[in-house]
């Protein structure tokens, strides 16, 4: 807070001129790990065993995609100082039922993604306590580091997350070895692992089939899209001060996915090996409870291993909260300038559209907060994994918009509107119905395809209306 040069709206999300390349690459760390990784990972493995290896690759496709788009992305929002996502596609396309509309599928996509992460709070505080009653102590956990997050992000923006992320970053990787270390010390090698899955569940060593190998292939192409699309990760690229510290961020982050996820599947295969009655008991629908399970086990064999659980929980904290804390501020900025701004008071000062920033953060967490806590209480509670995958269905149907239209000339300025409602009654439509999607294909798969298609059939019909709007001077 002290460091702010301005009361504006650049200042507050973007952190004035910008992040150099330390904190850039370890604010992309503990915001990209989060508590997906760390119980969400662990509980999928937990359930399939060695297949969700794929994590590693996804993870790492998604820095991929970055490079596809990043770098001229970022030279057009340093010149024409965007501050949200939506204010590159309102550059781009100028149709404004597109802006809007892409403003609210983000919002609701990062909101499920910030319902997670206070999800996984409250299963920590719960998996971590034995004297207070299991609700009781998801609900304060939920509250409690909610209230945190808060008050650290309302003082000091973007530069309180991007700052708190440097620290977190440091613990989060220091936190994956202690895990990985302890894991193994306490059950056995991954040898002894693989030979108990081996006789107990072989199911889970099993060579792969055609449809785990094409559900492999739909997540690294979904999360590889949608994860690139991240708000969070979009406002990130515009804050990275210059185009060397982009690329060089950028690179350094596709390594980062063997710190974490691959760390988080050796953790699950050992627990679905183990034979301890407090993990063996637990069923499919308790499996995001497994990483929570694993450190109350550690804990009591002695002094040291209760110390190093302390610090394991530390970087547990890290991992939520950075990732929780950028996703309430992308949320923030977006209800502020796309919708307050853009459509309700056009004409309110810098200093008014932070302050009503700020306040909508509060009421954010208060509401996602409050369906945590309600969906904790049903008995057939969504996993973390569920609740990953309807995001990334979501955010790459913005793919059109920000990857094709940042080099296809030809794309007309509505088309990427109808693409992306197409795209969402599609993914919604096969929800419900599921056969498709056990195929192996994520529902986004044949949303994207259905959004391109009209797309590229608006583009090139003759008779469709919009202008190619690539072609103004501006751009």
């Amino acid at each position: 807070m002290r460091a702010r040069t301005e009361n504006s709206l650049k200042d507050f999300y973007l952190a004035g001129s910008g992040v150099g390349f330390m904190v850039l690459v370890l604010t992309l760390y503990a915001t990209q790990y989060s508590g997906n990784t760390l119980f969400a990972f662990t509980g999928k493995t937990f359930r399939i065993g060695y297949a969700w290896l794929m994590s590693v690759h996804f993870m790492t496709s998604i820095i991929v995609v970055y490079l596809v788009f990043a770098p001229k992305l970022h030279r057009l929002a340093k010149r024409e100082t965007f501050i949200t996502p939506a204010d590159y596609l309102q550059h781009r396309f100028s149709h404004h039922p597109y802006t809007v509309l892409a403003s609210i599928t983000m919002v609701l996509a990062i909101s499920n993604y910030l319902l997670a992460q206070l999800t996984a709070m409250g299963l920590l505080l719960q998996g971590m306590t034995d004297d207070i009653d299991p609700q009781t102590a998801f609900v304060a956990g939920v509250i409690f580091l909610a209230v945190i997050m808060l008050v650290y992000e309302t003082l000091g923006g973007f530069r309180a997350v991007a700052w708190t992320d440097l620290i977190q970053g440091g613990i989060l990787m220091i936190g994956f070895v202690i895990l990985l270390f302890i894991v193994l010390d306490h059950f056995g090698g991954l040898g002894k692992s693989y030979e108990l899955l081996r006789s107990a569940e072989p199911e889970k060593v099993a060579v792969p089939d055609a449809r785990t190998n094409l559900r492999w292939f739909s997540y690294i192409i979904v999360v590889g899209l949608g994860g690139a699309l991240y708000p969070q990760a979009i406002q990130r690229i515009y804050a990275a001060r210059s185009q060397r510290v982009l690329r060089n961020g950028v690179a350094t982050m596709a390594f980062l996915p063997l710190t974490a996820s691959l760390i988080a599947v050796l953790v699950g295969i050992t627990a679905a090996a183990s034979t301890e009655p407090s993990l063996a008991s637990l069923t499919n629908t308790e499996s995001d409870r497994v990483f929570s399970e694993i450190c109350r086990i550690v804990m009591d064999k002695s002094d040291l291993h209760r110390w190093l659980i302390v610090v394991l929980l530390a970087a547990v904290l890290a991992a939520l909260m950075s990732t929780a804390d950028s996703v309430l501020l992308s949320v923030s900025s977006m209800l502020t300038k796309d919708i307050y701004h853009r459509q309700i008071n056009p004409n309110a000062s810098e200093a008014r559209l932070t302050m009503i920033g700020k306040s909508i953060s509060w009421v954010v967490v208060a509401v996602m907060a409050g369906v945590a806590i309600y969906l904790n209480s049903l008995e057939n509670k969504p996993t973390l994994v569920k609740l990953m995958d309807m995001k990334f269905d979501m955010l790459m149907q913005l793919a059109p918009g920000f990857i094709l239209g940042a080099y296809w000339r030809g794309m007309k300025s509505n088309t990427p509107f109808w693409g992306l409602v197409c795209g969402l009654i599609c993914i919604f439509a096969l929800y419900p119905i599921g056969t498709l999607v056990n195929w192996g294909v994520h529902a986004g798969i044949f949303g994207l395809a259905v959004n391109l298609s009209v797309v590229v059939a608006m583009s090139k019909w003759p008779l469709s209306s919009g202008t190619k709007a690539d072609l103004k001077p501006k751009y």
